[in-house]
């Protein structure tokens, strides 16, 4: 028996940034020659007729926007964040919006689409609720944990589906950024490891990708300003789930609030 295809899952709640994720999944989905499939997660069956309609607003709103598509949708009932990381297990790619704020919106505010993406099996796509590039770069964040090398590799694929540049950003260690009565007396030496890791990361994927333009950043500003500042004209974002070194915690507490929510253009957090 044949193997089910993988889906790209998109979580939607009736609200403009959702329509915005759903689109944004419609159009990856078609990249990726995924179908899509999407999930309103209720947890009031008494409005399950409402969400029923909602959900398919959204898949028609998908269908006229990339004909020939193949597209599901359903409403299921339980809690948001834990139903798409169920789901994310067996999916492609799991995209939710930033903020919810339709009829649905307790579905998908921002600790929702922050729990998915530190939870999920599978990649995640935040995606903001404002308009978002469709031209551009791929900027992706590296250092030497085995969560960045998986998002290095995700980030090359997506820059070679979009035959786009892709942009590898290494911040140095914390301990470069400790002010001081004195520079750092491994400064220097801090400087140019980062360049060759980064260096060896990027050639250790660059021959499978032969297509892909690379740029490589050293960055000497924090690990989420080099990002957001690398991402100002990028079309996509990605981070390791968790890292070590320059972005270690890129996805705890205050920091993982400055990267999701506050960059420029989705952003795809891919696990280890």
């Amino acid at each position: 028996m044949a193997r089910a295809k993988q889906s790209v899952v998109v979580g939607v709640d009736g609200s403009e940034p959702s329509l915005r994720a759903a689109l944004w999944a419609a159009g990856e989905a078609v990249l990726l020659s995924a179908p899509l499939h999407l999930v309103l997660v209720n947890n009031d069956p008494a409005r399950e007729p409402h969400a029923k309609a909602v959900v398919h607003d959204i898949s028609s709103s998908c269908r006229q926007a990339v004909p020939g598509l193949e597209i599901t949708d359903e409403v299921s009932l339980g809690h948001p964040a834990e139903e798409l990381v169920h789901r994310s297990a067996s999916a492609l790619l799991v995209v939710v919006g930033s903020r919810g704020q339709g009829a649905f919106k307790e579905t998908l505010l921002g600790s929702t689409s922050a729990a998915v993406a530190t939870h999920a099996a599978s990649p995640v796509v935040v995606v903001p609720g404002t308009s978002t590039p469709t031209s551009g770069p791929v900027v992706v964040g590296i250092d030497s944990s085995t969560g960045s090398r998986a998002a290095l590799r995700f980030a090359f694929g997506a820059a070679a589906r979009r035959r786009s540049e892709l942009i590898a950003v290494q911040a140095l260690p914390n301990a470069y950024f400790i002010p001081g009565p004195y520079d750092h007396p491994d400064r220097d030496e801090l400087v140019e490891a980062a360049e060759q890791s980064l260096a060896d990361q990027v050639s250790a994927c660059a021959g499978d990708f032969p297509d892909v333009l690379v740029r490589r950043v050293v960055s000497n500003v924090p690990p989420v300003q080099a990002l957001r500042e690398a991402a100002d004209q990028a079309q996509l974002l990605v981070v390791g789930h968790r890292g070590v070194g320059g972005f270690t915690g890129l996805l705890v507490g205050s920091v993982a609030r400055g990267v999701l929510h506050h960059a420029p253009c989705p952003v795809a957090v891919v696990p280890g």
